[in-house]
């Protein structure tokens, strides 16, 4: 049964409601969530789910009733219906979670580790083999959740490339460069203050959209990223080893085991 709009009574029916609104919705309601216009909030729907505690997909009731239930819980309407209210209180609880983004709200840009606690990953952990560097907490943060993930996941397993890092510690230097060269900085793209030069900061190799690059912002690529087993499992397997997602980007995660 549905929860009422106090999350007190069921209301027979309401979870029925909500299910065709948010059919309708996944795909069509106008969002901009991080500051990006785009039609529809399927990029997010397995984020939302794992927020939710919800244990089936978007399109379903029992999806519905744990929305209801996360709503109610939060101090909103208790609807089922994932709407702009919803999204936006979910992208609150998801931004907390990353430090990076606190001492963003304070005005503060952290400065760059020193080269001493940088590590090198192995050639076969990154893609392309590149030589690339992050704080050693988090180079071995990641190194036991790839094992973990390699070791209990076939569909990991058989797929080396899946959970390489194509991106890590990046110096402010490196990102001004990028910034003057793509004219494209303080968007959800490219910002003039990134995590990466925390060198807690890491892109993973997920499954892309045909054609499209690893790092390719567009739409149909962080969809078909989002829909992906790999990216399901680490929402769902990450966190026991300290990693937060940035929502907007399915491949960027951030380690939280020391302060940026």
């Amino acid at each position: 049964m549905a929860l009422s709009l106090t999350g007190c009574a069921p209301e027979p029916g309401l979870d029925v409601m909500a299910l065709a609104r948010n059919e309708a919705s996944l795909y069509s309601a106008p969002e901009n969530l991080f500051g990006r216009p785009e039609v529809g909030w399927a990029v997010y729907a397995p984020k939302v789910a794992q927020t939710a505690g919800a244990t089936r997909s978007a399109d379903t009731a029992a999806f519905a009733r744990a929305a209801a239930r996360w709503q109610g819980a939060h101090g909103l309407p208790a609807t089922g219906e994932v709407d702009a209210a919803t999204l936006t209180a979910m992208k609150g609880e998801w931004q907390s979670a990353r430090p990076f983004v606190a001492l963003r709200a304070r005005g503060v840009c952290p400065d760059a580790p020193p080269a001493v606690a940088l590590a090198t990953l192995r050639p076969e952990e990154s893609d392309g083999g590149r030589p690339l560097l992050l704080r050693r907490g988090a180079l071995e943060a990641y190194r036991r959740m790839v094992r973990f993930g390699r070791r209990t996941e076939p569909a990991l397993k058989t797929r080396p490339d899946l959970l390489r890092v194509f991106s890590a510690y990046r110096s402010p230097a490196r990102d001004a460069e990028r910034c003057a060269e793509e004219h494209n900085c303080q968007g959800v793209v490219r910002a003039a203050c990134s995590a990466h030069r925390t060198g807690l900061a890491l892109d993973l190799v997920l499954e892309t959209a045909p054609g499209l690059a690893v790092d390719s912002s567009v739409d149909a690529n962080r969809l078909a990223m989002a829909r992906s087993f790999a990216y399901r499992w680490l929402l769902a397997d990450a966190g026991r080893f300290g990693f937060v997602n940035y929502g907007f980007e399915p491949w960027h995660w951030e380690w939280t085991g020391e302060r940026p």
